[in-house]
């Protein structure tokens, strides 16, 4: 009798572990699909962009000068994309990730997974710019992004990545980032002189380097000027 309860026992606890494996692998399953159907959802909601791009009423011309970028818009949600409407175009505002070392990639994924609400943040930048000069767009340039306080509704942010914590920008960063800028002023009529940093609002340490070395900023902006400049002249 003792061993056929020995048995039984075991038994039970042979399913129990097979059970809770069973249960595990479900779990992984269910999680590892939902995050494919987001992925996929994302990418057709690029591919449309890319389109709407393409076919852009305004005429290519509008896209003229335009620095190589590759679309990767978040979610709709509240906390990240809340798709509002951007009202006015009125400034370009720098920033700084404040993440040392990270790529675009990583800060617009980021910005993804905030749309979960857990953390609560309302965080978000139209475009990001990579260590190596790569440009992800995250949210149309139609639409509000949470970046600039009370400069949300008037204006286009820009996150620039950088590989410590003095905030400089790398030389393939400064370089999209001088382009990308002088784009959009020609893009949305944007006077140069509103491109701005995210301090000039608020009072933020923000973007570093370029808040402690005027210098630096003031480089930055001749640098878009000698830009914009060309690409009036019609020069890619």
């Amino acid at each position: 009798m003792k061993k056929k309860n020995k048995k039984k026992k075991t038994d039970i606890r042979v399913r129990l572990f097979f059970f809770a494996v069973l249960l595990i692998v479900v779990a992984v399953f269910a999680f590892r699909m939902k995050d494919y159907r987001e992925k996929k959802a994302a990418e057709a909601r690029a591919a449309r962009e890319a389109e709407q791009q393409d076919d852009d009423p305004r005429g290519k011309s509008f896209w003229q000068g335009a620095p190589e970028l590759t679309v990767e818009l978040l979610t709709p949600n509240q906390y990240s994309r809340p798709q509002l409407p951007l009202m006015e175009t009125n400034a370009i505002v720098i920033h700084y990730t404040a993440n040392p070392g990270t790529s675009a990639q990583e800060n617009r994924d980021y910005f993804e997974s905030l749309k979960h609400g857990i953390s609560g943040e309302h965080v978000s930048s139209h475009f990001v710019i990579g260590l190596e000069g790569e440009i992800i767009q995250c949210i149309p340039c139609s639409e509000m992004s949470y970046a600039s306080n009370d400069r949300n509704t008037d204006s286009i942010a820009i996150e620039c990545c950088h590989p410590d914590d003095t905030g400089e920008f790398t030389e393939e960063t400064y370089a999209s980032c001088v382009k990308l800028t002088a784009w959009l002023c020609k893009a949305f009529h944007v006077p140069v002189e509103n491109v701005i940093r995210h301090y000039d609002i608020t009072g933020k340490d923000c973007p570093r380097f370029y808040v402690r070395d005027e210098e630096a900023w003031t480089q930055f902006k001749a640098d878009v000027a000698d830009r914009y400049e060309e690409l009036l002249e019609g020069k890619d």
